[in-house]
């Protein structure tokens, strides 16, 4: 495996960072944890928060224009075709669900996820008082898939919205057209709104391929709400900034309800670095998919030599590691075996919900260096 440019950051580099991955815990620990990238930020977001900054232009954020970056790209990326006026702003994916479920369902109603599953989507229905409904994906030979016939279930006994990951965060699934289409036939039949959570879409490596979810059908379109942001793909998730999309009356109406102020909340700087990123952030994300699909891999390799009874599926989207321990004897929580006796801080499984006992989740968008380091550490924490 050859190396790449961004192989040259160091950890002494990373360690001058202020943000979470690099502070919550003491210096002797090497983080893997957070989603946040160890690589140098795009060109062009820098230029244009060099830019804004250096014209003292720091104030509150003018959504307009964020569509008029992102509907190009995403009929470039995709094929989707989204009109720049249903592109809404919000500050960052969580804070956005949070606002759709408040308008969308009551208290007491009933919301899908699919854990394993991305921890802020069950504390978040939770924290507005709704039913948390649990379809757990379905485990298969090589991966996952959604459980339709859970999800079928869920929506007939009355269920009012489905927070859906996609591609999904932890497992890096890739959700197939036709499953899709599936989701939303049965949204359509029972009058659910499915929030899509595409936020990982733009790290997809072949051959599969991400489909928006509106895209899929006339059902799709009037039964779902897109949500993604720029802050993952170009590692700008401080800046807070991201979108809502919209694509047929029915959910425009629903955006319509939202707070006026909503888009005010995100971050001025975000929705720069976001247009940047969306208009001329390509051949940084070129790069950046050449390391992370050889990282990908890398772990493979890794946990054969260091690890062998560990399980991974290498993901169809993503930089997260999903790796089975269950064969390695450290309980249903190894995240805490490994951060005690190897210090290397990895997601536990247990915070993803049903399914993530005895995982856990391995951030490997960062350099080969530190990447076999926190493979290395995590077989020390065996001897």
């Amino acid at each position: 495996m050859s190396e790449h440019p961004f192989d040259l950051v160091t950890e002494a580099d990373l360690r001058r960072r202020q943000s979470a991955k690099w502070r919550v815990y003491p210096s002797d620990v090497l983080p893997a944890w957070v989603a946040e990238m160890d690589y140098p930020i795009a060109g062009p977001i820098q230029r244009a928060l060099g830019e804004a900054l250096a014209n003292d232009d720091a104030g509150y954020a003018d959504p307009r224009g964020l569509g008029d970056s992102f509907a190009p790209w995403a009929r470039s990326t995709w094929g989707w075709d989204v009109a720049p006026g249903d592109v809404r702003v919000a500050p960052d994916v969580v804070t956005a669900m949070a606002e759709i479920l408040g308008v969308a369902t009551r208290p007491g109603d009933g919301v899908v996820v699919d854990p394993p599953v991305y921890a802020p989507f069950a504390e978040t229905i939770r924290r507005l008082h709704r039913r948390v409904i649990e379809t757990p994906l379905a485990r298969v030979e090589g991966g996952y898939r959604l459980d339709l016939d859970a999800i079928e279930h869920a929506y007939a006994d009355g269920a009012r919205a489905h927070l859906l990951c996609s591609p999904h965060n932890p497992v890096g699934l890739v959700h197939e057209r036709e499953t899709l289409a599936a989701v939303a036939e049965l949204a359509a039949r029972h009058g659910v709104l499915v929030v899509s959570d595409e936020i990982h879409a733009p790290m997809t490596y072949g051959p599969a391929r991400h489909i928006p979810f509106p895209s899929i059908s006339e059902d799709a379109a009037r039964t779902s709400v897109v949500l993604s942001s720029a802050s993952k793909t170009w590692n700008i998730a401080g800046l807070k900034s991201s979108v809502m999309v919209a694509c047929h009356d029915d959910t425009r109406r629903l955006l319509a309800k939202l707070p006026a102020e909503l888009a005010y909340h995100a971050g001025h700087l975000g929705v720069l670095g976001a247009r940047a990123a969306f208009e001329d952030g390509a051949d940084w994300l070129a790069e950046t998919m050449r390391i992370l699909d050889r990282n990908r891999r890398l772990v493979a390799d890794l946990l054969r030599a260091h690890l062998p009874r560990a399980r991974y599926v290498e993901p169809q989207a993503g930089y997260l590691a999903w790796i089975d321990c269950t064969g390695l004897g450290l309980g249903p929580d190894p995240a805490k075996v490994f951060l005690e006796r190897g210090r290397v801080a990895l997601s536990s499984g247990l915070s993803f919900g049903a399914g993530g006992e005895g995982f856990v989740r391995v951030n490997f968008a960062t350099t080969r260096t530190l990447l076999e380091e926190a493979i290395r550490r995590m077989a020390v924490a065996l001897a």
